[in-house]
């Protein structure tokens, strides 16, 4: 089934994914995948000596699965055609092992481009954890395709 296409997208519209429960072996790969072996997210010894107690995953980890579980929303299937820009994120609260996350969308502000065949929408992401605590949040630029 196709994503939403530009002019389906309205101003406000909200979108929640489903969940997805962040593991050691993500954070394991994660580390691997980009060289970024901090002692914080992979040293459970080093860790619990820290003011979080234990191992936490990468912040650009916690980012890559947000986005992940946008798409898995089905709303930019077959329809993205660039992520465009991180027009601002922060990080708020540390993402553990074990934490069951799920992102909370919300179209803010559209611009269509007809010279690319769609538009630019810009999306709020709150990536919230079991508790419903949101750990992180921004905004971002994609350009969506319009209706054939």
């Amino acid at each position: 089934m196709p994503g939403m296409y530009f002019e389906e997208f309205v101003v406000g519209q909200k979108i929640t994914s489903v969940g997805r429960t962040v593991t050691e072996g993500d954070i394991m790969s994660f580390a691997g995948l980009t060289g970024d072996y901090n002692q914080i997210h992979t040293d459970a010894a080093f860790a619990a000596g820290t003011q979080f107690g234990q191992r936490i995953a990468h912040g650009l980890l916690g980012l890559s699965i947000g986005v992940g579980l946008l798409m898995r929303t089905g709303v930019l299937e077959g329809t993205v055609l660039a992520f465009r820009e991180i027009v601002e994120w922060k990080f708020i609260k540390p993402v553990f092992i074990g934490d069951t996350i799920h992102v909370e969308m919300e179209a803010k502000e559209l611009k269509a481009m007809p010279r690319i065949g769609g538009g630019q929408a810009w999306v709020a992401l709150e990536v919230k954890n079991q508790k419903d605590e949101t750990l992180m949040r921004g905004t971002l630029a994609v350009l969506v395709a319009s209706k054939p």
